[in-house]
């Protein structure tokens, strides 16, 4: 979305030529300027920060060469709508990646707003008014609707979107978002502060929030920590001797700075990669 218009913009570069050309095709029903569309994309992939400076902290970690190798062009993605990021982090809490990508997927069919281009149809995600208002689960729904025939006909839910027992979490967050906290200000505050902001919403825990803060608004110094970073964490610098999620969260951000938000990133893409991670699974 640019100035609250949608606007698609398809990205290509060829296989493997890290360093060659990117062809830029887009798609509005207004007028854009290049400059903007430049700003944007920059926005989204971080293109702001230069790579060669987290090589260069990597380099500099013995614990973290490795990482380079397979990790190598790996920049982060900012979310696009910041009400999207929160709602999605919320989603992904003790969830799979399939599955809560497919649940965000159908609250956008379900109540975002409809787009076409020439690559198909593509929803928004619903804003904060209309998510509040949706029914928690079939019952609710049903009695909205005068109570006519069976609750499981109902599917015009965010429980029929199998994001479980978090409905509630994002139905209240939701509301906040609506009536109590600015999000689009977040994203101007410190991190301790956006930190403790953002954790005032349902469902929302240290990990949750630092991926909000990382993804959602950019804020480097976060350290999103689940089982899995705990894990590496623990193999690469404390022998494999098991470290709550709050001691790798603090060790994180002391260790790695300013960089560990990519520190995070390449951590598991490079567990995943390399094998490491199959190592850890097995013990």
């Amino acid at each position: 979305m640019i100035h609250g218009e949608p606007c698609f913009i398809g990205i290509h570069q060829e296989p493997g030529d890290l360093d060659g050309p990117l062809t830029i095709r887009v798609e509005s029903k207004n007028e854009i300027k290049d400059d903007e569309i430049r700003l944007k994309v920059s926005e989204i992939f971080d293109l702001k920060d230069d790579l060669m400076e987290v090589y260069n902290f990597l380099e500099s970690k013995s614990e973290l060469q490795p990482t380079i190798e397979f990790c190598r062009g790996l920049r982060l993605f900012k979310a696009q709508d910041p009400f999207e990021c929160i709602i999605s982090s919320i989603c992904s809490a003790n969830n799979s990646i399939k599955r809560w990508n497919k649940s965000i997927r159908q609250i956008k069919e379900k109540w975002g707003e409809e787009f076409m281009s020439s690559e198909g149809v593509f929803h928004s995600f619903p804003s904060p008014e209309i998510l509040m208002q949706v029914p928690e689960h079939d019952m609710e729904e049903m009695e909205l609707c005068g109570g006519a025939g069976e609750a499981s006909n109902y599917t015009s839910n965010l429980k029929s979107c199998g994001v479980g027992y978090r409905c509630s979490y994002m139905k209240e967050t939701a509301r906040m978002a609506h009536e109590e906290v600015d999000i689009l200000k977040l994203g101007d505050m410190d991190y301790e502060d956006a930190f403790k902001e953002v954790s005032k919403f349902p469902g929302v825990g240290p990990k949750v929030a630092d991926c909000i803060l990382l993804y959602g608004y950019g804020m480097g110094q976060a350290f999103p920590v689940d089982v899995w970073i705990g894990r590496i964490i623990s193999a690469l610098y404390f022998q494999g001797e098991e470290i709550k999620p709050p001691k790798a969260r603090i060790f994180g951000m002391k260790e790695f700075e300013e960089y560990a938000g990519y520190v995070q990133l390449y951590l598991f893409h490079y567990a995943r990669k390399s094998g490491l991670m199959e190592s850890l699974r097995k013990k």
